[in-house]
């Protein structure tokens, strides 16, 4: 039975202070739900790492009482992780068809079909996870499927919004569900967790129907091959790319592993319809006209293994880009991928291609809430606690102060921060104990395996590169045999600098009056003081002459 002190426990895991890596976990009592599952991408420091995913060593700790994870939508920053978190923690997933059909991707192909339980949710159908009560709320956003969600929890109700804008004109008719949202405002919202991404943002986000128009006016009369690339995830994007392509007698090829993927899904599950004959193998575009072809293609980033990245550097077994395409660009840059998008873009005007992508364009709308949009769903659901979430810290703090503005009051505002629990009762929010939280980094298959030293390492390989000194010394008296011989990789090159290897010869030989230990013949020789006196001097010397640290890495064999 709940009571005026009674807590209810909000604990971010992910997605505070930063975009992506989206993680909620509710507790209340013996019971936690979870609320998405997302990665987030490596920065430029992140040498080798694939993807970043939060730290869930406190879900680990409490894996028995972790009653469902509830997946939002099927964007990789909410269900990215979920292959690596469910290995650890497993409990009963909770998606709309769509997102589950994502999810079931990656599942497969981590071989984890069979031991995870999956539950489809439908919005407007409540469901209980130990003591919570979950009502999916159908929003629009930049991927069908999408929904908020409801908790009801023994103190009051939750709302989780999830990534969402109001489009009054989607592409597939059905409107944000804005009658729900009014009809808990009424009812009585304890708290609101509301997307933070969009709150610089003045006005209202556009609607998705106005990037179907500009791709109407790049296809009229276009006599050119037409190549377009946007986020594999956005159904609707590519309802309209299929259907203006259909309107002008062209035929759609696919390229891509995550597009091939997600136009699979959606078409099985009736989320993408094709006018039959439009779909046509790759191969199948080589032997028409220009002018009847369009290809949807990945790589709106610039990612390096992307099909777009392929046919701009040469690499594309079926493509070749000239001077007769059109490559449009109908996506806008996620922080941190600016310089990899240009690349392409001056690489595939190099080959003579018009190339399509200018933000005045109207061929990208946003997928998340504006301030007026923001402040309709605080008028709406008018709850006594607010909690800004997705967004770094400037969004937070915006985002409160959007909320004071709206009416609610300053103390019954938090603005929290990943790791730091919030605790909740009916009278009063406020910050309270840390758990583990943060980064794990994912290379190749390792999970956790690379943390700041080898970070640390492969950024100085990658800025001042190595120098490995070999030497051959004897096992009876310490002397030198042979040696030594030094080898550089991205530092200098050999041939070229032949007078400053002798020096660095020089330096480590000076470095070999070896500490040893022992009487008579045979000595027991310190090989790691000699390592590390070898290490310290040509260090030293190479910094006073280069201003350059490379990483020095001493070997010795023993004879």
């Amino acid at each position: 039975m709940a009571t005026s002190t009674s807590k209810l426990k909000i604990i971010p895991l992910g997605g505070l202070d930063e975009i992506g890596k989206n993680m909620t976990a509710y507790e209340y009592g013996r019971d936690i739900i979870v609320v998405d599952c997302g990665m987030g991408f490596p920065d430029e420091g992140m040498y080798g790492i694939d993807v970043v995913i939060p730290d869930v060593t406190y879900l680990v700790k409490n894996k028995s009482r972790v009653r469902a994870f509830i997946i939002t939508h099927g964007h990789e920053d909410h269900i990215g992780a979920l292959p690596y978190v469910l290995k650890q923690v497993n409990a009963p997933v909770y998606a709309t068809r769509l997102t589950a059909g994502l999810i079931e991707i990656k599942l497969a192909e981590h071989g984890m079909l069979d031991t995870t339980k999956r539950i489809i949710m439908n919005a407007g159908e409540s469901f209980r996870a130990g003591c919570f009560k979950i009502e999916p709320i159908h929003v629009n956003h930049s991927i069908a499927d999408a929904v908020a969600l409801a908790i009801t929890t023994p103190l009051g109700v939750v709302v989780q919004t999830g990534d969402f804008k109001i489009d009054l004109t989607p592409i597939d008719g059905d409107v944000i569900d804005l009658a729900r949202f009014g009809q808990l405002g009424k009812e009585g919202v304890l708290a609101l967790l509301q997307d933070s991404t969009n709150v610089e943002r003045r006005g209202y986000s556009d609607t998705e129907q106005k990037v179907g128009e500009r791709f109407d006016q790049l296809f009229k009369g276009c006599d050119k091959r037409i190549i377009v690339t946007t986020f594999a995830s956005n159904v609707h994007r590519l309802q309209q790319i299929i259907n203006v392509a259909h309107k002008y007698k062209r035929k759609v090829g696919i390229t891509g592993r995550s597009m091939e993927n997600v136009m699979k899904v959606a078409t099985d599950l009736g989320y993408l319809k094709a006018p039959k004959g439009t779909l046509v193998d790759m191969n199948e575009l080589k032997g028409l006209p220009k002018s009847r072809a369009c290809i949807i293609t990945t790589g709106s980033q610039g990612e390096n293994m992307s099909a777009l990245y392929r046919m701009a550097f040469n690499g594309h077994r079926q493509v070749e880009i000239d001077a007769g395409d059109r490559v449009i660009i109908s996506a806008s840059a996620i922080p941190g991928n600016e310089l990899t998008i240009t690349r392409v873009i001056d690489e595939l005007f190099a080959k003579g291609a018009e190339v399509i992508y200018d933000r005045m364009e109207n061929l990208h709308v946003s997928g998340h809430a504006c301030q007026e949009e923001l402040k309709l769903m605080l008028a709406l659901t008018k709850p006594k606690f607010f909690m800004p979430v997705h967004g770094e810290h400037r969004h937070l703090c915006k985002h409160a102060q959007l909320a004071k503005l709206m009416g609610v009051d300053p103390k019954h505002i938090v603005i929290g921060s990943t790791g730091t629990t919030v605790e909740l009762t009916r009278k009063s929010i406020k910050l309270g104990a840390e758990v583990p939280a943060g980064q794990v980094l994912v290379d190749g298959t390792g999970v956790g395996e690379i943390g700041s030293v080898v970070l640390r390492d492969r950024k100085l390989l990658a800025d001042e590169g190595m120098v490995v000194v070999v030497l051959t010394m004897s096992s009876q008296d310490g002397g030198l045999v042979s040696g030594p011989e030094i080898l550089t990789r991205g530092f200098v090159y050999v041939k070229e600098s032949e007078q400053l290897l002798e020096e660095m010869r020089r330096v480590v030989l000076e470095s070999l009056d070896a500490p040893a230990t022992g009487r008579g013949r045979r000595r027991s020789i310190d090989y790691a003081a000699v390592k590390g006196k070898i290490k310290a001097n040509l260090s030293g010397y190479l910094y006073k002459t280069t201003k350059r640290s490379p990483m020095v890495l001493p070997v010795i064999m023993e004879v």
